[in-house]
């Protein structure tokens, strides 16, 4: 029972993770001191989707749900429970790479409209 409930806790972190990867530029805005965090979360969320490396996270999870005696999951944390959500399909490598290109749109985007209202405050 407990190794489900860690399991559990660390399906909440990745996912947490993962909206802090796509959004975070939004909390940076306002915390400012979380940007080197935010930028370095982004370029591993980048890096992960590109080479279609395994987040450690997925395994950890995987690893105590074993231990919980329920069965893990094939695949990466994204294929398992976000794609059904998102995509009909299965994760394809291009997906993969349009999923990273989205979050470095998003994330761009999302700093240009920082900054320029930063400047926009000073003028």
């Amino acid at each position: 029972m407990v190794y489900q409930f860690f399991a559990a806790m660390v399906l909440l972190l990745h996912l947490g993770f993962i909206l802090f990867v796509v959004a975070g530029a939004v909390l940076v805005a306002r915390r400012r001191r979380l940007l080197p965090l935010h930028l370095g979360a982004v370029a591993w969320g980048i890096l992960i989707e590109a080479t279609g490396a395994a987040c450690p996270l997925t395994g950890l999870e995987n690893h105590l749900r074993m231990l919980a005696g329920t069965a893990g999951y094939a695949g990466g944390f994204v294929d398992h429970y976000l794609v059904g959500l998102i995509y009909p399909s299965g994760l394809t490598s291009g997906m993969q790479w349009g999923l990273a290109a989205a979050v470095l749109a998003l994330n761009a985007v999302l700093y240009i409209r920082i900054v320029r209202g930063g400047r926009d405050d000073r003028d």
